[in-house]
């Protein structure tokens, strides 16, 4: 096996590892064994479970955000959010051990690579949408990243939810998703306000009882 050919087999071998186990419960030799090759092998390649992981996350990172890109490049404002939905749909169904290493925790002290930083980083691509959409809307479109970060997140939930249950279809979830965002953004007043001011206030003067953690 060539060198190139041997890099690739442990990537997808620790990438199946990473998916079921998540960093912490994966250990080199299960790596090295599944791959049928001894440890130094991928020591040699990558420097440890440290590097194997880092390249493994670059590379889905690279494959979500570059789906994104594409979906969301044409198109009205509507149709740019449901593609951009289904898009991510798409990765879920087509890539779930990517989407499952993505999920699970990074390593301790290591942010770059954790779920967070992957869904910041989509936001950010969808952003540019959010803000025409609410221009469009007459509101303003400064709001775009807290849409877009929501949009972002709620894909992501309902997509592990999807990943359990398989139905239905991901192009009805994505429909359903994309409406539900976009009613929203119709209806979207100039300035959001609490539906009762009140029970804001209150909230914000409570303190916290005496037997509580932070008191």
């Amino acid at each position: 096996m060539s060198s190139a050919d041997r890099r690739a087999q442990l990537v997808d071998v620790g990438r199946q590892v990473f998916a079921a186990r998540g960093f912490e419960a994966t250990s080199v030799e299960e790596i090295a064994e599944r791959a049928s090759v001894s440890k130094p092998i991928l020591y040699q390649h990558f420097g440890g479970k440290e590097g194997l992981y880092a390249v493994i996350v670059d590379r889905e990172m690279e494959r979500v955000v570059s789906l994104i890109s594409t979906t969301i490049s044409s198109g009205t404002p509507r149709e740019r959010v449901e593609r951009s939905t289904l898009g991510f749909l798409s990765y879920v169904r087509d890539h779930p051990d990517g989407f499952a290493v993505l999920a699970h925790d990074a390593p301790v002290g290591n942010q770059e690579g954790s779920m967070a930083s992957v869904l910041s980083e989509l936001a950010e691509k969808t952003s540019a949408v959010f803000a025409r959409a609410l221009k469009d809307a007459g509101a303003n479109p400064k709001s775009a990243p807290i849409y877009a970060h929501a949009l972002i997140g709620m894909v992501t939930f309902v997509g592990q939810w999807w990943m359990d249950v398989r139905k239905p279809p991901i192009e009805v979830v994505a429909s359903h998703i994309a409406a539900l965002s976009w009613k929203g953004l119709q209806g979207l007043p100039e300035k959001p306000q609490p539906i009762d001011p009140e029970i804001q206030r209150t909230i914000g003067q409570s303190k916290p009882r005496p037997d509580s953690p932070g008191a």
